[in-house]
């Protein structure tokens, strides 16, 4: 009793509604209910013997088919409930034939619709791949961002309520279709026996990739939808759903009011939308899982692969690899070849310390046997490298005086060089840059450095610029320009063209020698 009452609360298919796919006639018939599937599509809702078979032509039934046959498969549809039957009353008839022919009509029930409904729907999801959207996400949160405004807006439409609502729940079942077939998808991946390992390896890392860039601001996207569940909400979810039925316009109906199912299905929409990103309960967001599930499908994924590289790696054995080599053996195209490779496989060659001799031959006899000679050191280095040591007189040290005396006057120059060019660019106070007119190019670059490292410090209170070099012995004040005017120097390499900064270069000790000299 339990199970049949369990059994009860399971919504039921109507047995002879999918009897049409099954059978020889399958492909008539679902070509019957996809003629007038189309015919739907133009709002032509019934349709004569002719019509539907002028559709069955458009829909790429070509195979040969008599009245007869044809209004056999249309009764037979109709006994499955798929199709109503009516009487063309207001259509003017000239002959019997004719009114044999026109006068019947026929249509799809709402079974029918249903059937056919099913078998789209189910031709869709298996051509269909699944995937992980970030702009799904973006999407729901701008229509709950929508959403919040029109009612927080008293001028706005029921009609906009309504529409943006749709739109949010097509979002949604977007986003949990796709989630579900993606996770589906790559769990079959996972279970794929046999599967390449080239296809396999660019497999994984495609799809490691896309899940790395699905995951990415993830839970800002999260956060900002449950703050648009927050926002809506605040203003009533209730008050949504009214203004959104308003904005439906449902047709009067002679049975039920449409209006309760209507909202009823819209609660448990949101409390779906509520499920994924803000639960009433408290417990875990179902988009928190997605990181969970894409953590574990990126372990799961090297996992697979190791396991297969695993699998595909040849047990070693001696005995296999015996006969490996007996193969090879008994395959060599000559004897030389047969030498090679027991060389090579073995290396049982001749002995290579064979040749060594006691240090003293004058005690023991190149002539003497193995047996009588003694014993000969063979040097470790013999079996490694293929060679002995060879001790030989120690290497002179090399002297260095010259060296360190062309290192010394080079030191010298340099020193020289450096100040003769810091005495060339020493000013007695401050001087336009373009006073220096004409530099070698050494003397430039010392000057250019100097530049550098005062126009990389802050002004003091009075606009001047200090910089200095390494050692501190030369300082260097500089002034931005007053005027509009510039400077132009000239080296061997070329020109400089530059404001015409104030400068006033100071080297240690070279003003003094010049007023000593002076």
């Amino acid at each position: 009793m339990r199970s049949e009452a369990g059994l009860s609360a399971v919504p039921r298919v109507p047995p002879e509604m999918f009897r049409f796919t099954t059978g020889d006639r399958a492909a008539l018939y679902t070509a019957i209910l996809h003629a007038f599937g189309e015919a739907n599509e133009r709002l032509e809702t019934a349709l004569g013997l002719d019509d539907v078979r002028a559709r069955l032509r458009s829909v790429g039934w070509f195979g040969e088919l008599d009245d007869e046959d044809l209004a056999a498969a249309l009764g037979q549809l109709r006994e499955w409930l798929l199709l109503d039957v009516i009487q063309n009353h207001a259509e003017n008839y000239r002959t019997a034939s004719e009114y044999e022919r026109r006068n019947l009509q026929y249509s799809l029930t709402k079974r029918g619709e249903a059937a056919f409904a099913g078998v789209q729907h189910a031709l869709t999801v298996l051509a269909s791949t699944g995937a992980l959207q970030t702009a799904v996400l973006d999407a729901i949160s701008d229509r709950l961002d929508e959403l919040g405004r029109l009612l927080s807006e008293s001028s706005s439409t029921h009609r906009r309520v309504f529409t943006t609502l749709m739109e949010l729940e097509s979002h949604l079942d977007a986003l949990r279709g796709n989630t579900k077939q993606f996770n589906g998808e790559l769990q079959r991946l996972l279970r794929a026996e046999g599967a390449d390992l080239t296809t396999f390896h660019e497999v994984k890392g495609a799809t490691v990739t896309y899940l790395q860039e699905f995951l990415t601001n993830l839970d800002q996207r999260a956060h900002a939808i449950s703050a648009g569940i927050e926002r809506v909400d605040f203003h009533g979810v209730s008050l949504l759903r009214q203004r959104a039925l308003l904005g439906a316009e449902l047709p009067p109906t002679a049975g039920e009011d449409p209006a309760p199912a209507w909202l009823e299905h819209r609660r448990a929409r949101w409390d779906g939308l509520r499920a994924w990103f803000r639960p009433e309960d408290g417990g875990p967001a179902r988009a928190e899982q997605l990181h969970t599930v894409a953590r574990r499908a990126i372990v799961t994924l090297l996992q697979v692969l190791d396991r297969i590289t695993e699998s595909r790696r040849r047990a070693s054995s001696a005995v296999a690899d015996f006969r490996e080599l007996a193969r090879w053996f008994a395959a060599a195209p000559s004897e030389t070849d047969l030498h090679r490779l027991w060389s090579t496989a073995f290396g049982l060659s001749s002995a290579r310390h064979a040749h060594l001799g006691h240090p003293d031959p004058e005690l023991i006899s190149a002539a003497a046997t193995w047996e009588e000679a003694p014993a000969v050191e063979v040097s470790a280095l013999l079996r490694s490298a293929g060679r002995t040591e060879r001790f030989s007189r120690t290497g002179r040290v090399r002297d260095v005086t010259e060296i360190k005396a062309a290192r010394g006057e080079l030191a010298k120059l340099e020193r020289a060089e450096l100040q003769a060019a810091w005495s060339l660019l020493a000013t007695d106070g401050p001087v336009r840059l373009s006073a220096f007119g004409e530099l070698e190019h050494a003397v430039f670059q010392r000057l250019l450095d100097l530049l550098g490292r005062a126009l990389s410090t802050a002004p003091d209170s009075t606009g001047v610029r200090q910089g200095t070099t390494s050692d501190g012995k030369v300082e260097i004040l500089l002034t931005a320009p007053q005027d509009a005017r510039g400077a132009v120097l000239y080296t061997p390499r070329g020109r400089f063209a530059g404001p015409d900064f104030v400068v006033d270069v100071r080297v240690a000790g070279v003003r003094q020698r010049r007023e000593e000299t002076g």
